[in-house]
């Protein structure tokens, strides 16, 4: 029996890039999920049943990954040795810093019940929405930046340090739109959708 290797580049059989081309990404999932598929296991040895059925984690792990441009940064991240840490509410980002004072105090306005608030909230809404597409396009020439180098030079570890720096920005921000949209949406129906997408 082949030795599985829980790299999800290697899996997949795709260089180790920030873009990844989403046809082949698929085209392999279809390949690989037909080639691991547990059923075609099922009069094996329990040894190969058993590397099947880690084959086929491996497979839907890695496909959800790969395919989310902000989840396959924070892989490769990881695996390279750049994990990203979780989000402190006290780390704001530097540049947020007003944004998040004034949210703080319309959201603390709708609790005294000030519907006035709403609108504010909502204005507020899509300037995070825009901060957060800035964003998108600061990380897309950073992946670029990534795949242009050479594989572990010291210009690829610069823009994963940079990538990295960026994201917890990323994340920072979804957070305050996860914020706005509860404070809009009580009951918890979430209007924009938190899909991570470049």
């Amino acid at each position: 029996m082949p030795t599985l290797s829980n790299d999800y580049y290697e899996f997949f059989g795709l260089a180790r890039k920030l873009n990844v081309d989403q046809a082949e990404l698929q085209k392999r999932f279809y390949e690989l999920s037909r080639q691991w598929h547990p059923d075609r296991f099922s009069r094996k040895s329990a040894a190969e049943q058993a590397q099947a059925l880690e084959a086929t984690a491996i497979l839907n792990d890695g496909y959800r990954t790969l395919r989310n441009p902000v989840r396959r940064a924070e892989y490769l991240l990881k695996e390279e040795g750049f994990p990203i840490g979780e989000q402190r509410s006290k780390d704001v980002p530097a540049e947020l810093l007003e944004e998040v004072f004034e949210l703080n105090m319309m959201l603390e306005e709708l609790k005294e019940g000030d519907d006035s608030a709403r609108s504010q909230l909502e204005a507020a809404q899509q300037n995070f929405i825009g901060l957060r597409d800035s964003v998108d396009s600061e990380l897309e020439k950073l992946f670029n930046k990534y795949d242009a180098s050479e594989p572990r030079s010291e210009t690829a570890k610069q823009a994963l340090h940079e990538i990295r720096g960026v994201l917890n920005r990323r994340r920072y921000i979804e957070n305050l739109l996860r914020d706005v949209d509860r404070a809009i949406h009580p009951a918890g129906a979430q209007t924009e959708p938190v899909e991570d997408r470049l």
